[in-house]
């Protein structure tokens, strides 16, 4: 999940948000298996994505000075190894990056609506009714292929290693084991193609605000606030019983949010708090909140990254029968575009729960605390 502020107002981007909707259709592929046919990598491309990261991309002109300083890790994991990521998942990515893909990724285009934190909304340069955009999507198929192959293996170290599993799907293998070092090189692998390919789409809706609008970079102003991960597994440090211990810390349904003073977040939030990053859905709000001392003591800093599905895909298209969503969203000043009908069904903001109840406990029990509220006004969808 990624958030960049511009220069612009909400009125700027209303008066031509059905262009910049369908401008951003058009340049960022969208949907099952959605791929770009002007990018292809060779393998040996495809390797250095996976080792650099976002390195790759600011080397190859797909970004502008400082976005790495604004990604967690500054956009690589450490610990990358190609060679334990399988075949079959780099051939499903070599066409993928700078693409969508499907479910609930999306482009959204939106603005400030409430600010609740004065100081942090300043060190992240935002402010009332400022046009900002979010990015939601990952490592597309080559990491849904890297999560199939090691289930595949957890499950047989499982067995291996005396593990009782509850549930199959709980199959795991000790940290130091080699199936998980390897687990984790692979994973490393495809966060680091997930940044690259976020980075990447960044640039698409750079370069489709210009065309749209008509106006340079310089006058745009949009600027990465903050680009970080969700279900992963990272090796940090923490203090537990009064004792500092390295740790597996495994993200999953959340997001890091780390407090204020902590050497990991960029310079310009140290004062403030890590940036966490909760998205909403297309017809409702998202929000930013910052981290706290608190939080990373009960939760080893960590938030959840969404609002939550209250229906499954099925029971919201059963309750999306006959309704013509986009007429309904359009209606409330929102301009969608999927990549099908079905997708727009799936993703009804009937289909989760209310992200304002759901910030408002994370705010509430201190693990996050709430900095501004941001509302769509246009938004492309896997």
């Amino acid at each position: 999940m990624r958030l960049l502020r511009s220069s612009l107002s909400a009125d700027d981007a209303r008066r031509k948000i059905h262009d910049l909707v369908h401008a951003l259709f058009r340049n960022i592929p969208s949907g099952v298996g959605s791929i770009r046919k002007d990018l292809r990598l060779a393998p040996k491309e495809l390797s250095k994505v996976l080792e650099q990261g976002a390195k790759w991309t600011l080397e190859h002109g797909y970004g502008s000075e400082g976005d790495a300083e604004h990604m967690e890790a500054q956009g690589c994991i450490p610990g990358a190894d190609p060679g334990c990521v399988s075949s079959r998942a780099l051939e499903r990515g070599k066409a993928q990056l700078g693409t969508l893909g499907s479910g609930n990724h999306f482009v959204e285009v939106g603005y400030v609506e409430e600010v609740f934190d004065q100081k942090a909304a300043s060190a992240m340069s935002l402010y009332k009714d400022q046009m900002t955009v979010l990015v939601h999507t990952g490592s597309r198929g080559l990491g849904h292929q890297v999560c199939d192959d090691y289930i595949k293996v957890m499950l047989e170290a499982s067995r291996k290693h005396g593990i009782e599993l509850p549930d199959p799907q709980l199959c795991c293998a000790p940290v130091d084991s080699k199936e998980g070092e390897r687990y984790l090189a692979a994973m490393a692998c495809a966060a680091n193609f997930a940044f690259v390919n976020r980075q990447m789409i960044t640039h698409w809706v750079r370069e489709t605000f210009e065309q749209v609008l008509q106006l340079g970079p310089r006058d745009l102003g949009l600027n990465l606030v903050y680009d970080v991960c969700h279900n992963m597994a990272k090796m940090e440090t923490h203090e537990v019983q009064g004792k500092k211990k390295r740790l597996c810390v495994h993200r999953k349904g959340a997001t890091r949010a780390f407090p204020p003073g902590h050497p990991e977040i960029p310079l310009d939030y140290q004062n403030v708090g890590q940036p966490v990053l909760i998205p909403g859905d297309m017809g409702r709000c998202s929000y930013v909140l910052v981290g706290t001392d608190q939080g990373y003591e009960e939760t080893f800093g960590s938030a959840c990254h969404g609002a939550g599905r209250l229906m499954s895909r099925h029971q919201a298209i059963k309750a999306g029968k006959g309704r013509a969503i986009a007429r309904e969203l359009e209606d409330q000043g929102i301009i969608v575009k999927g990549a099908s009908r079905a997708t727009l069904v799936e993703e009804i903001p009937d289909a989760y729960k209310d992200v304002n109840d759901v910030v408002n406990v994370v705010h509430g029990a201190g693990i996050s605390k709430k900095v501004v509220r941001l509302k769509p006004i246009g938004v492309i969808k896997g």
